[in-house]
């Protein structure tokens, strides 16, 4: 394939090859092969043909397989999410802070980061905000309710967690719907901040919690951010950004990214 494209470019003119190019492009929702060979990555609604070497680095692999075994992703792979979540995590611990998830489930995110970044010998505290048993039904909108969104969804996964993360001493479990339990992290200053709980008023809660607190450079991931179900989530982030003076940072995986000035 790769050798047509090359004879393409040599041998027609131009303004063909651009004229063909936008026909190829018009087809819809489908990556043309003859333009952009195959796809290097195909997982979680992101498919690409760019550079994903990223899935090829030992220490990532290593780290991912730690994750995986949570249990947590029973549909699809996640490798391009919990890469970006595991970016964010080693930058955050060369800054001050200690790290923060709110929504949690069987920690896969979580493990996959701090055995990437080795944070069991990172001198912060990585605390782990969940029901541990779905969603809140008063804390889901009428509008969510409408999209699909209930409350439950997720089997009891507390003491599962406890046991995976029992190996580190720097790892606080937190039980309880956020934003009831959110006074219960004591971190005076936070350099990462994950929101993953499939409904608004929770994750603004704790965005708007913990903003004051998050250091100059922190970043906040927005897990839902991108996706369709998830619009009413998207909208109130626009908001609580644009009130702050930044842009949310949209990514093809859906997540979604802020970063504290």
């Amino acid at each position: 394939m790769q050798s047509v494209r090359n004879m393409i470019k040599k041998r027609v003119p131009a303004p063909i090859t651009s004229a063909m190019f936008h026909l190829l492009k018009s087809r819809g929702n489908y990556l043309s092969r003859l333009l952009y060979g195959k796809a290097t990555y195909n997982e979680a609604g992101l498919v690409t043909a760019h550079n994903a070497d990223f899935m090829a680095d030992p220490r990532f692999q290593a780290a991912y397989a730690a994750g995986k075994g949570t249990g947590s992703w029973l549909l699809d792979d996640l490798r391009w999410r919990a890469y970006v979540y595991s970016w964010a995590v080693e930058k955050a611990i060369q800054l001050e802070g200690d790290c923060v998830e709110c929504g949690v489930y069987r920690g896969g995110y979580a493990l996959t980061a701090m055995t990437f970044v080795d944070f069991g010998s990172v001198p912060k505290t990585f605390y782990l905000l969940d029901t541990f048993s779905g969603l809140v039904d008063r804390y889901i909108s009428p509008e969510e309710k409408a999209r699909g969104i209930h409350a439950g969804g997720y089997e009891d996964s507390y003491e599962a967690v406890q046991k995976t993360f029992k190996h580190l001493a720097n790892v606080r479990i937190i039980k309880g719907p956020v934003p009831d339990t959110l006074p219960e992290v004591d971190a005076d200053k936070v350099s990462f901040l994950s929101i993953d709980m499939n409904c608004k008023e929770p994750e603004i809660a704790a965005a708007e919690f913990f903003w004051d607190r998050l250091v100059s450079g922190a970043v906040i991931v927005l897990d839902d951010y991108g996706w369709r179900k998830h619009i009413e989530q998207k909208r109130a982030f626009d908001e609580f950004a644009r009130q702050r003076n930044v842009r949310v940072l949209p990514l093809p995986t859906g997540q979604g990214l802020i970063f504290k000035p």
